[in-house]
């Protein structure tokens, strides 16, 4: 029996041969006015999408969604993520809500949001980060939900918020108590036409909005707004915290994997003198680089897959995918950039695009130096102990 997780250099299936002609032919050529938040481009796509029958593969079939297994998504997320607008121009970019939701939300919640979420007619965006607050310092968050009869009240700041400014909803993270952060934070549910929201700004990343800073002035929500048990935050943030880093390295990987061919391309076809630039040895030589760094990236990042997908406990593979694969990238998109010399830092290659997500993602999802610090203290306790992990299973198991 097949691995349905696998390179997509490995003989690709149908619906992975599919998703990539789509990124292709349809994402990629739209990429600057995707990055300019134009809205009937997002509908186009998402039309095409659907006509496809692309569109939202991995979310819930009860809710009109593909229905595809983690294993089977996973399987696909590499090439669907070539494009950094990939997962949303294909309706998947919301499966982390939509588990959540499903999964945690007041059934009157539930059914008000999520038919409309996976049909891409309403978009639900996701505040954990607060100024001021270290991103791997849950304990340190400030904004507070406090009871207000049947309800909530929420008071405090977001910001790096991907996607509020077209959001029709945002699941806060909030404190509703005062002791440990396992124990003291919630998710709330917030209206963005409540009284007392506020978009503050629009950040950029690089140059490039899409994030956006929040205020939450004493805004009133009904007591069904709460996602989960109350204290309940942490652990549920937690589960879409493993899931959405491994989803993020998987389409680094993609991403990475398309400098990669745009790099040896290059070589191939760019003469210099009596020959190409693959003649080189420095050339090959940075090929074969960014060829390890992918290849590797890939490979760590698909053992990370598996165990999420089968919910086993994963957290050292989890942090060897988010560091190897931002570090493939970074890798791919800087020799590709050396490669096409001066034309490849012009916005036409579209490597000057894939080099802001390969800087970036050094820092999203955990900065790398906190999965380095985390998982070098879990090796120390697997390895430390006087005994040797069985060579069969790895320290993760």
């Amino acid at each position: 029996m097949s691995d349905p997780i696998r390179g997509v250099e490995q003989s690709p299936t149908p619906l992975q041969r599919r998703i990539r002609d789509f990124v292709v032919r349809q994402v990629v050529p739209v990429e600057a006015t995707l990055d300019a938040g134009e809205v009937a481009t997002w509908d186009r796509l998402r039309d095409l999408a659907v006509e496809a029958g692309l569109w939202a593969l991995p979310l819930p079939v009860e809710y009109g969604g593909g229905g595809l297994s983690l294993p089977e998504y996973f399987a696909v997320a590499e090439v669907e993520g070539r494009s950094d607008h990939g997962p949303e121009a294909l309706g998947s970019a919301s499966l982390l809500t939509a588990r959540m939701l499903a999964a945690h939300a007041h059934p009157r919640l539930r059914e008000a949001v999520l038919p409309d979420l996976v049909a891409g007619r309403l978009r639900v965006a996701y505040a954990m980060t607060e100024p001021g607050v270290a991103g791997s310092d849950p304990a340190a968050l400030r904004t507070r939900a406090v009871r207000d009869g049947d309800g909530w009240r929420i008071t405090g700041r977001k910001w790096f918020t991907s996607g509020a400014g077209r959001a029709d909803l945002v699941l806060v993270v909030a404190r509703t108590g005062d002791g440990p952060a396992r124990e003291a934070l919630s998710i709330v549910a917030v209206p963005t036409d409540a009284p007392g929201f506020e978009v503050v700004r629009e950040l950029d990343v690089l140059g490039v909005g899409g994030q956006y800073e929040l205020a939450f002035d004493d805004i009133a929500v009904p007591g069904t707004h709460l996602v989960g048990a109350v204290g309940a935050g942490s652990a549920i943030a937690g589960e879409r915290l493993a899931l959405g880093r491994t989803l993020r390295a998987l389409r680094w990987v993609g991403q990475a994997q398309r400098a990669l061919e745009q790099l040896a391309a290059r070589a191939a076809h760019r003469r210099l003198g009596d020959g190409v630039l693959a003649d080189r040895q420095l050339v090959q030589r940075l090929l074969f680089e960014a060829e390890l760094a992918v290849r590797s990236a890939r490979l760590v990042t698909n053992r990370a897959a598996r165990l999420v997908a089968a919910g086993e406990p994963a957290q050292i593979e989890v942090s060897l995918a988010k560091v190897s694969a931002s570090r493939a990238l970074t890798t791919a998109v800087d020799s590709a950039i050396q490669v096409f010399g001066a034309e490849g830092l012009t916005a036409a290659t579209g490597l000057t695009r894939l080099l802001r997500v390969a800087r970036a993602a050094r820092i999203l999802d955990g900065a790398d130096e906190f999965h380095i610090e985390a998982t070098a203290r879990r090796l120390v306790r697997v390895y430390g102990t006087g005994g040797e992990p069985a060579e069969t299973t790895g320290p993760g198991r």
